[in-house]
Parts: structure tokens; C-alpha cells; sequence
């Protein structure tokens, strides 16, 4: 709950920060580009939020489903690593996906 509740305000933030730039002032490739960075953070934030009651209910499909966000949002880290090094949310996921499968598995 946590981490999705971080990617989700991030993703928001982000958003809020690139539409009041310089950025926002024009509809284009490069805008839509920034906003869907947004995007990405937001829908796996609510994913892994809406799949909390399944993971404390031992669901599988949910254990699934939030490492699938998990590897998602670590492609995505390393994808705009060059310019921007985000720490806490590669960390965060990283942790949550090596949780997920140490209770999963055991």
C-alpha cells in the first residue's frame, strides 16, 4: 500500500511539475512524452494500491499482478536513469518485488 500510495503521489507531482514548466506551455511530442511518465507512475501506483487487500488475503493473482508493477516500474528506473536518478522509487519496488517472493514462495 505504501509504495503504490508513493508511485501514485509521485506520478502526480510529476505531472504537476511538467505542466507548470516550460514544457507545459505547448501540446506536444515532448509534453505528451513527459506525461506519460506521469501516467506510468500513477497506474502502477493504483494497481499495486487496488491489489493490497489480495496480497493480505494470500491471493496468487494478486502477488502476481504487483510484481508484474514492480518489474514495470524497475525497467522504467533504468530506462530514464541517465536523466533522472530516482533512488527511492527503484529501491522501494525493489524491495516490495523481494518481499512479494519471499512470502510467496514461502
Amino acid at each position: 500500500m505504501l509504495v503504490g500510495a508513493w508511485n501514485v503521489i509521485n506520478g502526480i507531482l510529476h505531472d504537476i511539475f511538467v505542466l507548470r514548466s516550460e514544457f507545459g506551455k505547448e501540446f506536444n511530442r515532448e509534453l505528451l512524452r513527459l506525461l506519460m511518465d506521469g501516467h506510468i507512475l500513477i497506474t502502477c501506483g493504483v494497481i499495486q494500491i487496488a491489489c493490497f487487500t489480495g496480497i493480505r488475503e494470500n491471493s496468487h493473482w494478486a502477488y502476481m499482478i504487483t510484481g508484474i508493477t514492480c518489474l514495470s516500474l524497475l525497467v522504467y528506473c533504468a530506462m530514464i536513469w541517465k536523466f533522472l536518478k530516482s533512488f527511492a522509487t527503484l529501491i522501494l519496488n525493489a524491495v516490495l518485488l523481494i518481499t512479494l517472493a519471499v512470502v510467496f514462495f514461502n
